[in-house]
């Protein structure tokens, strides 16, 4: 007990605190998660960062003060797309046969995302800086933000987006799958990776290297297809 006092008067005092708790409650969250199989809503993402937010407001610590030692996840979520390359290469075969199949789900994806996203917001009365920051919200951050900027919306909005729609999409997309009665996890992956970016495939690839392998995939291209539509359909759909 005493060492670990000493590591905890330590770590107290540097941004390390902030990666060290991050690390710990993923962790846990990641435990939780496989004692209850995988359910839909044991996401360990989703976990983590509801027990995140719950231990900052007790503790009174600053989200900035915080984010000083977890920046360094988040400097780990390039690298980590990245290596969805790993079992995309595994499944290479499988790719190679589907493709006549992939680029028109994938753009059809894309096109409904946006499109939806767009279209409800208008019908809501939102505001159209808020309509044009929804419409990237189902690629990555980086892209998204990209987008957003460059067609009028709110960087640090659509961030916002992408990341409740990852969590949503990891949640929602299995149990749709199930009630549509969709077994193949070529879709699976297909699915999760154009309607929820790196969180809805982080959860595919949980359950299968192939709907992950076919999830990474799809975050390329529905990011290259978005960056290509939100543009074109924001004149039309985002109102005045």
């Amino acid at each position: 007990m005493r060492h670990l006092f000493h590591l905890w008067v330590y770590l107290e005092t540097t941004p390390l605190l902030g990666l060290t708790v991050t690390l710990l409650v993923y962790r846990i969250a990641v435990a939780i998660s496989q004692r209850l199989h995988h359910a839909a809503l044991a996401n360990p993402v989703l976990i983590a960062i509801i027990t995140l937010a719950l231990l900052l407001a007790a503790t009174g610590t600053p989200y900035a003060a915080y984010f000083q030692g977890a920046q360094y996840v988040h400097f780990m979520l390039g690298p980590a797309t990245v290596a969805l390359a790993v079992p995309m290469h595994a499944n290479l075969r499988r790719i190679r046969r589907s493709a006549g199949a992939i680029v028109p789900a994938i753009l059809a994806g894309s096109l409904t995302a946006a499109i939806s996203a767009m279209l409800l917001a208008r019908l809501l009365g939102a505001p159209r800086e808020i309509t044009l920051s929804l419409a990237p919200k189902s690629v990555t951050t980086p892209i998204a933000m990209g987008i957003a900027e460059q067609i009028g919306g709110q960087p640090s909005l659509a961030a916002v987006f992408v990341l409740l729609t990852g969590l949503t999409a990891g949640v929602l997309v299995g149990p749709a799958m199930r009630l549509a009665r969709v077994t193949d996890w070529r879709a699976w992956g297909l699915a999760a990776g154009t309607a929820g970016h790196g969180l809805a495939t982080a959860r595919m690839l949980l359950l299968s290297e192939t709907a992950g392998a076919f999830g990474g995939l799809a975050i390329g291209l529905n990011g290259i297809f978005t960056a290509i539509i939100v543009p074109l359909l924001a004149g039309l759909l985002a109102g005045g």
